[in-house]
């Protein structure tokens, strides 16, 4: 063989050996970032749009090359609404998959069942929607919603302060599991307004009429009644109120009403009714939601509050893991997530924040939206914050 071709043969098993070590570096074998989620995808109360939203944000990221040339493995479980369910889901993801936090949870059973055990395992998860007392209340789990309790709070100050009622009653589900949140959502009104409630009935069961409640607020004289329940409920209470001839009061809902569901069922019998909405509200045409509702709408996922939720849980912790220095892990993860405080976006009207307290509601604020002509407009154009 001549010289030359040596050299060729030796080039050519250079460049080789070259490309195969550019093949096993990091930036072409990564491992993936594993983050998980424990939700309610199938069952009797279902949040699918939140990790669907949060996919959605991280097949997008992972499509332009993903975290620092790693891309994200989102490992969603479904919990079915079973709280034994949940708790084995929890276990899978920590222990057998090592995800490095939860991110766009939305699950009713899923913070009581698991909370302790993420304090155990230093384990953090941020909430996509926390919808039990529990998801407010631990130390290793922040929500990005507003979340019903602190709904019901700002919603009674909304009556009370903005709307200047004076007679302002509440009405609220017997559940059990919620006790404590009403409680507390009700201590925390009192504290900032310095007013009682002219009612506090915390007896509605799941399947009852509502009717009787609805004659207990005309009876007492309510100005303004806000009411806890889901879109079933809200419309079985405007169908009560037509039915009854109740007149002169104020109706406030909490986030499950704000649907187009419940605009198109009632008709003109929802006209003036309140609702309040955690985030930017999501039927409007705001300019700061053209992100959120392009990608929701290119990936067939339902524009809603959950899905908002998803979204802005997903975000966040995208932006917290760019932020690293260093190696994107289960450590330095929570560390990012114990050191954040004050993240802004203009969908939510309180910043976000996760740090080292032993609770986490960091959204304290909501917009109000109103029914009108048929269909749903935004009431208060700046979102209605519950003081300290």
């Amino acid at each position: 063989m001549s010289n030359h071709a040596k050299y060729r043969t030796t080039l050519f098993a250079s460049s080789l050996l070259v490309a195969a070590i550019g093949l096993a570096s990091p930036a072409h074998c990564a491992e993936a970032i594993r983050i998980g989620a424990v939700s309610t995808i199938t069952g009797a109360f279902t949040f699918p749009e939140s990790t669907a939203a949060a996919k959605a944000v991280f097949d997008r990221i992972n499509q332009a090359g993903g975290i620092e040339g790693r891309k994200i493995e989102y490992l969603i479980e479904d919990d079915k609404g079973d709280p034994g369910v949940a708790a084995q889901a929890a276990h899978r993801l920590v222990d057998d998959k090592s995800v490095v936090v939860n991110v766009a949870s939305a699950s009713l059973p899923e913070c009581s069942a698991n909370a302790a055990y993420y304090k155990s395992k230093n384990f953090l998860s941020v909430q996509g929607t926390g919808v039990d007392p529990v998801c407010f209340t631990s130390s290793n789990i922040s929500p990005v919603n507003t979340g019903p309790y602190l709904g019901l709070a700002i919603s009674l100050y909304f009556a009370s302060e903005i709307l200047h009622k004076a007679d302002v009653c509440s009405f609220s589900s017997g559940i059990p599991i919620q006790a404590v949140g009403w409680q507390r959502a009700i201590d925390r009104y009192t504290r900032v307004t310095g007013k009682s409630l002219k009612v506090d009935d915390r007896t509605m069961q799941p399947t009852d009429d509502v009717t009787p409640l609805v004659l207990k607020a005309k009876r007492s004289g309510c100005e303004a009644v806000v009411f806890t329940g889901i879109e079933p409920q809200v419309v079985a209470w405007m169908q009560a109120v037509k039915e009854q001839g109740v007149t002169g009061i104020t109706w406030i809902f909490l986030t499950p009403a704000y649907t187009t569901n419940v605009a198109k069922v009632l008709g003109a019998d929802g006209e003036g009714i309140y609702a309040n909405s955690e985030f930017e509200p999501f039927l409007t045409s705001s300019e700061t939601l053209k992100d959120w509702r392009q990608l929701m709408t290119s990936n067939n996922i339902p524009l809603t509050s959950f899905s908002e939720g998803g979204y802005l849980a997903a975000t966040i912790i995208a932006d917290v893991m760019k932020n690293i220095k260093g190696e994107v892990t289960r450590e330095s993860v929570t560390a990012a997530l114990l050191a954040l405080d004050r993240y802004k976006t203009p969908l939510m009207g309180s910043s976000y924040s996760f740090g080292r307290d032993s609770a986490h509601n960091p959204n304290s604020s909501s917009k109000f939206v109103q029914i009108k002509d048929g269909a749903w407009v935004v009431a208060t154009p700046d979102f209605v914050t519950l003081p300290n």
